[in-house]
């Protein structure tokens, strides 16, 4: 059983939530979401904001936090195999209440149809808000180009 090594990234003004469904191997080496470089969401997230890709944590937390989005993951805790989520097996959900109950959400995302599946599962009953689903940011969801991401990326721009 591995456990979620690190915390959420939210302040009071994050207006979103986007959730990943566990970090990757890269990402809990760094300590920090999305740190595959080939991950395609901070080239994604920082087009829709118009800013330069950031390239360290420090960056990346300006970036979140200047535009008001809240990172975290749906699984605290799982087995699985590297990065496979496919080999994902016992299942603890996070419990989002610790972000849900200290900042002005006003949606929540899912980052793919792993995160989507869990947080269904797992966290939909508790929170009674229902995520949007948008297509991962994952090197192996190599169908979507980086232009199409931003393009249904897009959307949480409505909430910020």
């Amino acid at each position: 059983m591995i456990q979620h090594p690190f915390e959420p990234l939210y302040d009071k003004s994050s207006r979103i939530l986007i959730l990943g469904s566990f970090p990757s191997v890269k990402s809990r080496e760094q300590m920090f979401f999305y740190g595959h470089p080939q991950n395609r969401f901070w080239k994604v997230v920082s087009a829709l904001m118009l800013s330069d890709t950031p390239q360290t944590i420090e960056e990346k937390r300006t970036l979140l936090y200047s535009n008001n989005i809240a990172l975290w993951d749906v699984i605290a805790s799982c087995d699985i195999a590297g990065s496979s989520d496919s080999s994902i097996k016992n299942v603890v959900a996070n419990d989002l209440s610790v972000i849900l109950d200290n900042a002005d959400i006003r949606q929540i995302f899912v980052n793919g149809k792993t995160a989507e599946k869990y947080y269904n599962r797992y966290i939909l009953g508790a929170t009674n808000q229902k995520a949007v689903c948008l297509p991962s940011t994952s090197p192996a969801n190599a169908a979507w180009s980086i232009d199409r991401l931003i393009e249904a990326w897009s959307v949480i721009k409505e909430y910020i």
